[in-house]
């Protein structure tokens, strides 16, 4: 596993989804979002999946992908490219619970925080909270990074 530096795990944290690209049967890219749960140092990143769906499908025939965030403000990005594993709820340790529990906090204040922006900017928003609507995650997504990819303009 390669190590994060602590600027590359600030800002994934800062981006509560990543782009997640893995592999089909054919070799076809896939890309989907997923929320970020969290980023360690050691390199190990773990994600939320929401469905048991086409990307958790690639990955367990084909561990390979990559996960990417981009901050188009600031013309900054990230890819962290590895390889992953789906760890279902049934074997959930203490740590991934913990991980659990912070997702769970992270989306009422990204709800909170979503109408709070709205209000302030007077922005006509989605009539809900779509993030209320989404199912609980079936499993995580497990990824220990093999390589980090700066995407910032030099």
């Amino acid at each position: 596993m390669k190590k994060l530096p602590p600027e590359a795990i600030r800002f994934f944290e800062q981006h509560h989804t990543v782009i997640v690209s893995s592999l089909d049967s054919g070799g076809r890219p896939h890309t989907s979002v997923k929320g970020l749960l969290e980023a360690l140092p050691s390199g190990l990143v773990r994600l939320t999946d929401l469905y048991d769906g086409e990307t958790s499908r690639n990955i367990r025939k084909n561990s390979r992908v990559a996960l990417t965030a981009v901050d188009e403000h600031r013309f900054r990005g990230y890819c962290l490219k590895g390889h992953a594993a789906i760890i279902p709820q049934e074997k959930f340790s203490s740590v991934h619970l913990r991980s659990w529990e912070e997702w769970e906090k992270r989306l009422t204040k990204r709800i909170a925080d979503r109408v709070l922006r709205n209000i302030k900017e007077e922005r006509k928003a989605h009539p809900g909270h779509p993030e209320a609507e989404l199912p609980k995650p079936l499993h995580i997504i497990e990824v220990k990074v093999d390589e980090i990819v700066d995407l910032t303009p030099r």
